[in-house]
């Protein structure tokens, strides 16, 4: 059982008449379904007389479609639609940042996957057997895989209009050109990272009587979703109505669409409801990956360990189409220092499109990258000048009022160096147990490889930067609706928003924040739907800051509604009022009465929004912004591993994060998140890789594909402190992306310590230890 600290809380922390509030751990509503199996997930959905969908995909990773014969397929027995291009009823393109993705190939396919043509049947085997009679004339062309010279040779085929480049990122500060004592520079690969989350790509579509569709499906942004879907439908947006279904997980990979828009085609096609449903195989190919990247980077610092300069370049694929590659390229060289005070940066970054799959948002989107190559960087600078890693990075630590490269001046809490330090205290296990040798504890485990010989310890430590929410101008705003009424005799809120639960916990956060505000028990929380306002993507960290907010903003105005009617009857001052315990208590009169009496028979209901503070675009030259970033957010890892030199296998013995959480809303979920952040990075550390070679996944299968279980994750000691940033909603930061980026360089530079070998590809394999 992991460890975790939390400061001392007094008893004004808490809410003191109810339980569940903000500071409580309360169980979350779906979590013992989802224990016992009983969770409705979206592939569990079913309609009657349903069909089911099926997509024809392409072989080739880059190739010209010469003619499509769907005849055959519309001959076989029980099929009732065969779609393509040609029947698209709108617009043949979408795209989460730039339209750029056809809904079916219409002349070219630009990967190995791209869906060319659906099919709807009323078996999901009818289906997949009718794809095969499908007949596509392919012509193969020479597929473009290098993104580094997708960026500079202009020999190379135009895979879109515009060129090879999705985005050029510059970033200088200060001397571009400065010298230094001491220098270190390497070149890092990250490999390409599936998200792997438990539920594949599934939903309902169910055409409706106004000629509309109902889609329920398991997504991280509903209203995206619905305005490309509608366009692509040629309908109005009021016609193409989402509902949330239960989420598998997500991880970033439901941001892009899947089977949204053909689902909804077929659908409404055969006046049916028809169901789709990715098999495991078909979501590698079905849906984003993290961007894998090469980075080239040199660091310099005087002879005590100042650094003088950060000099970068940084080159991402993002594949046959740009998804999040815009975002990805931003957020990767506005972060790419670290976190860490530079007064010289030259830093370029570039986004790229290739025929290799296509890459989108993943936990860590754009940070995981340069994260790996600064921390390497940092070890490695410790070790040519002879100092501590540890107090190398808190000599250049940054903190509240530092400004980055950016321009951007921190303007919360950046407690960087007191991480550092409190890891540090933290015990490190044994390094010689007494007693036999457990081998469960060794690398290899029970396959019984080693019993000690050959196996060496390192510690590794690493400390990151997250951006938290939007950035770049984005208008970033959720919307709650709270409804206050009387049911069964005692008052419940009921609160509704269209913000994705994607296993944060965001419902149970939603429930505390409304037991706090209104004082009531009871919470219950409305399906989440495009009925009510947009509330944004469960991405970037940002829901229980943004849709947080969203919903205490409703609460207050459901709150002050109360107020005034009290205050209106009783002839009480409204401003000396509050709720506690279901009841309206005057803290000047002492007056108290009921909210059941209150409210009798009436509904009072409030609709609010929440938009964070201004954040402006990067300069396309300098890079310069007065602020890119809404929020920061810091973490840091310690990694003991074991490594058998022999064999190259690793075994990750502890792995301790301390992390700024601005305040725990739920203590139980921070940690909760913590560890499951930490488990991500690990798998990126050492084991998770998506196998790519000439445009083709060779692994695309959780047999080949490896992630990590319960086997794999080590014990864990979270320390959590809670320094509030003074512009968010109960002083809150993002809790679930940041120890993903900082575990994976930890960990690397744990086995780097145990081997002094010189690793600079991630995931690190055994071939790179032992010299295979």
């Amino acid at each position: 059982m992991a460890n975790r600290t939390f400061p001392a809380r007094t008893p004004q922390d808490l809410s003191e008449s109810i339980t569940g509030g903000i500071g409580d751990s309360p169980l979350r509503p779906d979590g013992t379904l989802k224990v016992r199996g009983e969770y409705a997930y979206s592939s569990d959905l079913w309609a009657e007389d349903m069909l089911w969908g099926a997509t024809l995909r392409s072989p080739h990773p880059y190739a010209r479609i010469n003619s499509i014969d769907i005849g055959p397929a519309l001959k076989h027995p029980g099929v009732y639609a065969v779609l393509t291009h040609e029947d698209v009823p709108g617009e043949n393109i979408y795209g989460l940042k730039v339209a750029d993705t056809p809904v079916l190939a219409e002349g070219i396919v630009r990967y190995e996957g791209e869906p060319v043509a659906l099919v709807a049947a009323d078996h999901p085997e009818t289906a997949r057997r009718a794809l095969e009679k499908i007949v596509v004339d392919y012509e193969v062309l020479e597929p473009v895989t290098d993104p580094e010279r997708a960026a500079h040779d202009d020999t190379l085929p135009k895979l879109h209009p515009e060129g090879n480049v999705v985005r050029y990122q510059p970033i200088t500060r200060g001397d571009p050109e400065a010298e230094a004592d001491v220098v270190v520079s390497d070149v890092y690969t990250l490999g390409m990272q599936d998200q792997a989350f438990l539920g594949p790509e599934s939903g309902v579509a169910i055409p409706a009587e106004d000629g509309g569709v109902d889609l329920f499906i398991a997504t991280q942004w509903l209203h995206v979703d619905q305005k490309q879907t509608a366009r692509a439908l040629g309908l109005p947006v009021e016609k193409v109505r989402f509902t949330m279904s239960g989420v598998g997980g997500a991880f970033g990979g439901r941001e892009d669409l899947s089977m949204q828009i053909h689902s909804c085609m077929l659908a409404l096609h055969t006046g049916k409801p028809v169901k789709m449903v990715y098999s495991r195989e078909e979501s590698f190919y079905g849906h984003v990956h993290r961007h894998p990247a090469k980075m080239y980077y040199e660091h310099g610092a005087t002879r005590d360990g100042e650094l003088v300069y950060v000099r970068a370049k940084m080159y991402f694929d993002g594949g046959a189409y740009a998804s999040k590659t815009p975002v990805v390229v931003s957020n990767a060289t506005a972060l790419g220092t670290g976190p860490y005070e530079v007064p010289n940066v030259r830093i370029e970054g570039w986004g790229l499109y290739t025929n290799n799959p296509p890459c989108g948002a993943m936990r860590g989107l754009g940070a995981v990258q340069p994260a790996y190559a600064y921390e390497s960087q940092m070890d490695k600078l410790a070790e040519a000048l002879g100092m501590d890693p540890v107090r190398l990075r808190q000599l250049n630590a940054i903190s509240e009022g530092s400004t980055m490269h950016t321009g951007q001046v921190l303007d919360s809490p950046a407690p960087v160096a007191e991480l550092l330090e409190r890891l540090e205290r933290l015990p490190l296990p044994p390094e010689n147990p007494t007693g036999p040798v457990d081998i469960r504890g060794l690398p290899g485990g029970l396959s019984n490889t080693t019993h000690g010989e050959g196996v060496v310890r390192g510690v590794g430590y690493s400390v990151i930067i997250k951006n938290v929410s939007y950035a770049e101008g984005a208008d970033d705003y959720s919307t709650a609706r709270v409804r206050l009424q009387v049911i069964g005799g005692e008052p419940v809120a009921m609160v509704h928003t269209a913000a994705a639960e994607v296993g944060q916990g965001l419902v149970t956060v939603q429930q505390q924040i409304a037991r706090t505000e209104l004082g009531v028990e009871r919470v219950n929380i409305h399906p989440n739907d495009t009925n009510v306002g947009d509330a944004g993507s469960s991405s970037a960290s940002r829901q229980t800051y943004i849709t947080g907010g969203a919903v205490k903003n409703a609460c207050e105005a459901v709150r002050e509604a109360v107020f005034a009617r009290v205050g209106r009857r009783y002839g009480e001052n409204p401003e000396d009022f509050s709720l506690s315990g279901g009841k309206v208590v005057s803290t000047a009169t002492g007056f108290v009465t009921d909210l059941v009496e209150v409210l009798g028979d009436d509904v009072i209901e409030e609709t609010r929004e929440y938009h964070h503070l201004r954040t402006y675009a990067m300069d396309p030259v300098t890079g310069q912004s007065q602020r890119v970033h809404v929020q920061h957010a810091f973490s840091a890892h310690r990694a003991v591993v074991d490594v058998d030199t022999e064999l190259g296998l690793v075994k990750v013995v502890q792995l301790d994060c301390a992390q700024d959480v601005g305040k725990a809303i739920n203590p139980d979920a921070v940690v909760g998140q913590i560890h499951g952040g930490s488990a991500q990075g690990l798998g990126l550390a050492v084991m998770e890789e998506i196998q790519v070679k000439d445009g083709r996944i060779r692994n695309p299968s959780f047999t080949d594909y490896l992630i990590p279980t319960i086997l794999d994750t080590p014990p864990m000691t979270v320390d959590v402190i809670e320094r509030g940033d003074p512009n968010s909603p109960y002083g809150v930061r993002g809790v679930g992306e940041p120890p993903t980026i900082s575990a994976t360089p930890a960990v690397v530079n744990a086995i780097r310590k145990a081997t002094g070998l010189n690793l600079t590809h991630t995931p690190v394999a055994p071939e790179h230890i032992c010299g295979a």
